[in-house]
């Protein structure tokens, strides 16, 4: 179904999960700017709250985490977040309503059961969240009866799962080792605690995989009835994350093998009755996700894929981003830090950027064609992008249908790449990113 075209995916690229990216944030924006905003906030508004502790770090992992061994730390970083909650909520106007919350990590079930209905309950206090959607992402490893619990009596509905891969001489390459009756057992744990939407993160690209060992946890995942499926290429950049030095470099699989296993993997799943969302992201038809993706409504942000509309996202906890019709901003990257600026009462919001008129349209061109796979583009965007624009028109992977830039389904895999022809930061952070498959 798709066509290998090595120098068209050559050049990194972002995810988009924001426009501007974070990479291009500056140190010239902080606390004023955020509290400004989020005075000026209203309507409905979905928070994101940051764990940035787990059990066990794998050697794969991004993310902004360290190992949950020493229980000061911890609760010295869970004593901020309160008061970071408490500082946040009191700016908020009255008109603001807060409809969803996302706990992410790290793994928020690094942390203790109890310290978790603490934090759920300062939530629902300080915002007056009345019922709002509660998503946890989970760690198989440290998923036990008394988490469970937890989860059903709080109302989670929505989880995310870090599974990467069922194989395990792969687990051991990667340094998460979490045998299938593990995450098994976790399934039906969620299952049983009212959770309705549950997605599984998989990944391709690992040192050593074989497109049979993708074909494996691709099956096992639907077998266990993923509602969602996201399907990430691991991006190795050791240069930037020092516990990626930890992977065998030359166990890993080329680009076009790479690139094989995205297109197997997307076909395996949509023969299984899931829908595609974008290009890695797949759902189960009566999920909302899927729901938003068929109807025209699907959205992107920090969190990925989604079907949330709210026009704020605000980050709580340290290197959290928060999300405003005109601003991006972040908080305070280093755990130290942040606790000490919170153990004085100030928030921490430390870096970020405006999003002028320009910055508004072509974000919002991007986050269609990765949405929905076209968008309008303005003529002067679209003569800007031409030069960019055009080997992939030539190669057949997109085209113009009047005012309209249309991805067509060949042109899939391409989809970032293609939306980073509008990206006008574009020619100096590339070096950055990830290849886009």
């Amino acid at each position: 179904m798709w066509t290998y075209h090595p120098e068209l995916l050559a050049i990194p690229v972002p995810r988009y999960t924001s426009f501007p990216t974070a990479a291009e944030f500056g140190d010239s924006l902080g606390a004023n700017a955020f509290i400004d905003a989020l005075e000026q906030a209203s309507g409905d508004i979905s928070l994101y709250v940051h764990i940035p502790f787990c059990e066990k770090i794998c050697w794969y992992c991004g993310c902004n985490t360290s190992v949950a061994n020493r229980t000061g730390r911890v609760s010295g970083y869970l004593d901020a977040l309160h008061r970071e909650i408490g500082l946040v909520a009191e700016r908020l106007p009255q008109g603001a309503r807060v409809t969803r919350i996302a706990f992410g990590g790290g793994s928020p079930n690094g942390i203790s059961p109890i310290d978790f209905v603490r934090l759920v309950d300062a939530l629902a206090l300080q915002f007056a969240a009345d019922s709002p959607v509660l998503s946890i992402e989970l760690d198989p490893r440290t998923m036990r009866a008394d988490w469970a619990a937890v989860i059903a009596a709080v109302g989670i509905t929505r989880a995310s799962l870090g599974v990467q891969t069922f194989a395990p001489q792969l687990q051991n390459a990667i340094g998460r080792v979490q045998p299938a009756s593990m995450i098994e057992e976790t399934t039906a744990m969620l299952r049983g605690a009212g959770v309705d939407s549950l997605n599984f993160d998989l990944m391709y690209g690992l040192p050593g995989q074989t497109m049979a060992d993708l074909e494996d946890s691709l099956r096992r995942t639907a077998s266990l009835g993923a509602d969602r499926i996201a399907l990430f290429g691991y991006a190795h950049v050791p240069h930037l994350i020092a516990r990626q030095r930890k992977i065998d470099a030359h166990a890993l699989p080329d680009a076009a093998q790479r690139f094989a296993m995205a297109a197997r993997g997307h076909k395996l799943l949509v023969d299984a009755g899931y829908v595609p969302i974008g290009f890695d992201h797949f759902a189960k038809p009566g999920d909302a996700l899927a729901k938003a993706a068929l109807s025209g409504t699907l959205r992107r942000n920090f969190q990925g894929f989604t079907e949330d509309q709210a026009p704020v996202l605000i980050g709580l906890g340290a290197s959290s981003i928060s999300g405003f019709p005109d601003l991006l901003v972040q908080n305070e990257k280093n755990t130290g830090r942040y606790r000490m600026m919170l153990s004085q009462d100030r928030l921490t919001a430390s870096r970020g950027i405006r999003r002028r008129d320009e910055d508004r349209r072509r974000g919002a061109a991007i986050e269609a064609l990765l949405c929905q796979g076209r968008a309008r583009i303005e003529p002067i965007l679209k003569e800007e992008a031409r030069p960019f624009l055009q080997p992939y028109l030539d190669a057949g992977l997109c085209r113009s249908e009047g005012d309209d830039l249309v991805i067509v389904p060949q042109g899939l895999p391409y989809a970032r790449s293609i939306a980073a022809c509008f990206d006008s930061y574009r020619k100096d952070s590339l070096r950055r990113f990830s290849s886009a498959v």
